[in-house]
């Protein structure tokens, strides 16, 4: 599973951080990142919590 975050979209809100800090990151510009080329198994519901919990719908997840 991979996690992908629209920088576009991001608000830099910092929630998908606080839900799942080893696989997202504030980067340097102040938006959201991925940490992680593959969420390892032991994430991915935690990964899936934080692209829920996004409240402009910036994070997708793909299989």
């Amino acid at each position: 599973m991979n996690a992908i975050v629209n920088k576009d979209t991001c608000i830099s809100c910092g929630l998908c951080e606080s839900i799942c800090p080893e696989v997202f990151t504030i980067e340097e510009d102040g938006k959201a990142g991925v940490l992680v080329d593959e969420v390892p198994e032991t994430l991915e519901d935690d990964s899936v919590e934080a692209r829920d919990s996004c409240p402009v719908d910036a994070i997708s997840i793909e299989n």
